[in-house]
């Protein structure tokens, strides 16, 4: 039987986890940078979106 596609969780989409590699690669593709930098800005700000894709903005600047 197949997945109840009614049942959906979106709780984490306002973070970014450091232990996917999959979200930290689409991360750093998205706004140019490389995956080892969006690991130092997770270290350094944390995993909110937001605040990632803000500083991500000024290191681009």
């Amino acid at each position: 039987m197949a997945d109840d596609r009614t049942k959906r969780d979106f709780r984490d989409r306002d973070r970014v986890s450091a232990d996917e590699d999959y979200e930290v690669r689409y991360f750093a593709k998205q706004h140019r940078i490389s995956p080892e930098r969006v690991l130092d800005l997770i270290k350094e700000h944390g995993n909110n979106r937001k605040t990632l894709e803000r500083e991500a903005r000024r290191l681009r600047g």
